[in-house]
């Protein structure tokens, strides 16, 4: 995902053998736990290229076989959303996301494509596995990858075009936007600032 060429020539591939794409999902994604000042560079730049351009990269590659009906899902994730000092590179690796596939949104609609942003929490992954290090309410919230499926099915099929996973955590949203101060202070106390 991180190499254009490579994409492009995948996507050139596959629009050979079929010339119309019906649903696009950009789902790459890897981790980057840590801060912005312990996290290698290298793991920086390696988060958004592939957290973030991989999903612009595959977008534009497959844009010719994309028409009226065709549906692209950007898989972004809740820490695009709300920033914690704890997430920072991860964060605004999938904030870039949001903000491209919001804008995207926009591009497309003339041309009849639908967008559809899914912002799930925290999800049981081999390259995410969240039971092992969450405890108590934060533990209940884990989901796993065919609940987060079945809502990218939903939101394709019911056309809506954001889509919190589960649908609670845009309170965290709203309460960054109206108390930004407030969350910073609470994070920070928690650890996760």
């Amino acid at each position: 995902m991180t190499d254009r060429e490579q994409v492009e020539r995948a996507a050139a591939a596959t629009l050979a053998r079929h010339e119309r794409i019906d649903l696009l999902v950009n789902n790459a994604g890897i981790a980057g736990r840590g801060d912005i000042l312990r996290l290698e560079p290298e793991r920086i730049e390696t988060l958004l290229a592939t957290n973030y351009l991989g999903g612009v990269w595959c977008t534009r590659a497959f844009l010719p076989g994309l028409g009226r009906g065709s549906h692209v899902v950007n898989v972004v994730s809740v820490a695009g959303a709300v920033a914690l000092g704890s997430a920072g590179p991860y964060a605004a690796s999938k904030h870039a996301q949001l903000a491209f596939s919001r804008s995207l949104s926009a591009l497309l609609a003339p041309r009849g494509i639908a967008v559809h942003t899914i912002l799930p929490g925290f999800v049981e992954t081999e390259g995410f596995p969240q039971r092992e290090r969450l405890r108590g309410l934060a533990y209940r919230a884990v989901v796993t990858p065919t609940f987060v499926a079945e809502r990218i099915v939903n939101a394709v099929e019911e056309d809506k075009r954001e889509l919190f996973v589960p649908r609670w955590y845009r309170a965290f949203v709203v309460a960054q936007a109206l108390a930004p101060s407030l969350v910073a202070r609470l994070a920070s106390r928690s650890g996760r600032g």
